[in-house]
């Protein structure tokens, strides 16, 4: 099993605390959008990976007013609920909603679902859709959940060895959630790292607590947000809010 190595990753004291959910939203869309119109100036393109969830959804909209050539970022998902794009718990849904309105909805999405029976067969062709997405992402935006996932690297998820594996090319992977919708694709590790700077996206007393263990040493596998934590291939930035 592959064991955590935290000297060699993120320090808890350089953890960004702000005093709400709100502050923090409207801080990371500010940093988000200078960070766009940076990889623009530089590049020509710019490339952001968001996560679902509830907590990102201040952030959204937040971002989605900020002055930025919307027509030149490529927004993607670092994971998906297997079901329609119209379902309420897809990721892509609150993407669209939440995100991509008004002057953001000329962004260039990049959808995972797709017309495959199941994740696991739809991950090649999923990853195919990344062809057009500037690499290394310019930021990664992740959650972290209570049992330590994050994107969909549950625990216990038959597929996660693979996902987690740091010399694996970078790939979507179809994953098993312990929660319906259980279906789940999702970015491995490699693909998560693949970026200038990776963004963990954490609110309440309960993850902060989560974030503590996480950052103690352990089998990655038991709290897969270690690999991200853990890494020193990647920026890593914290953000957190009560």
């Amino acid at each position: 099993m592959m064991k955590s190595d935290p000297a060699a990753g993120f320090q808890m004291d350089t953890a960004r605390r702000y005093p709400d959910l709100d502050t923090l939203s409207r801080a990371l869309a500010q940093d988000i959008a200078i960070d766009l119109r940076a990889a623009i100036k530089s590049r020509g393109l710019a490339s952001l990976v968001v996560p679902g969830g509830r907590t990102p959804v201040q952030f959204f909209g937040y971002l989605r007013a900020q002055e930025l050539d919307w027509s030149r970022v490529c927004v993607a998902l670092a994971d998906e609920r297997w079901v329609e794009a119209s379902d309420p718990q897809s990721n892509e849904k609150l993407v669209r909603d939440s995100l991509l309105q008004g002057p953001a909805a000329k962004a260039r999405f990049i959808g995972l679902k797709n017309a495959a029976p199941s994740p696991d067969m739809g991950a090649v062709a999923a990853w195919e859709t990344f062809a057009r997405v500037p690499r290394p992402f310019d930021r990664v935006i992740l959650g972290m959940g209570d049992d330590g996932h994050t994107a969909s690297l549950f625990p216990g998820s038959p597929n996660l060895p693979h996902a987690l594996n740091p010399n694996a090319a970078a790939a979507c992977v179809g994953m098993r959630a312990p929660v319906i919708p259980q279906a789940r694709l999702s970015l491995n590790l490699s693909a998560l790292l693949d970026a200038r700077g990776v963004i963990l996206l954490i609110n309440g007393e309960s993850k902060w607590q989560r974030l503590i263990a996480a950052c103690a040493p352990g089998e990655v596998a038991d709290m897969p947000v270690r690999g991200i934590l853990h890494q020193h291939r990647t920026p890593i930035s914290v953000l957190w809010s009560p």
